[in-house]
């Protein structure tokens, strides 16, 4: 198989698993976005920031489709999204600061984290 038709394969696969995991955990897409995208040669860096361009219409669609199902109401969001916002910002720019060392273990640790704290409750 052509070395270009397996990275398109491997990228439709990760694609469905990413968004897959997205829409049914409500998040965490990016945390598979993330390490297939270094898999692909991405530097540290680029991998946060391409995840994130990923998740984005993904999470969008999630979002609506909750909404139009009444799985969810907005206003119940609504508390969490200005400092959301806020968090955003602040994560982009120190983005820019954070060596890619750091970064990783950052990543690391909150994957480790959320899997611990999701094994025990």
């Amino acid at each position: 198989m052509k070395e270009k038709t397996k990275q398109n394969l491997q990228g439709a696969a990760a694609g469905l698993c990413i968004g897959f995991v997205n829409g049914i955990l409500g998040a965490g897409g990016g945390m598979l976005a993330v390490p297939f995208l270094k898999k692909l040669g991405f530097s540290q860096k680029e991998s946060h920031t391409n995840a994130i361009a990923i998740i984005l219409p993904i999470t969008i669609i999630s979002a609506f489709i909750y909404l139009y199902k009444d799985y969810t109401d907005l206003s119940d969001a609504l508390i969490y999204i200005p400092t959301g916002l806020l968090g955003a910002v602040i994560g982009t720019y120190l983005l820019k600061k954070i060596s890619p060392k750091w970064l990783k273990r950052i990543f690391g640790a909150l994957m480790i984290y959320a899997g611990v704290r999701l094994l025990l409750k």
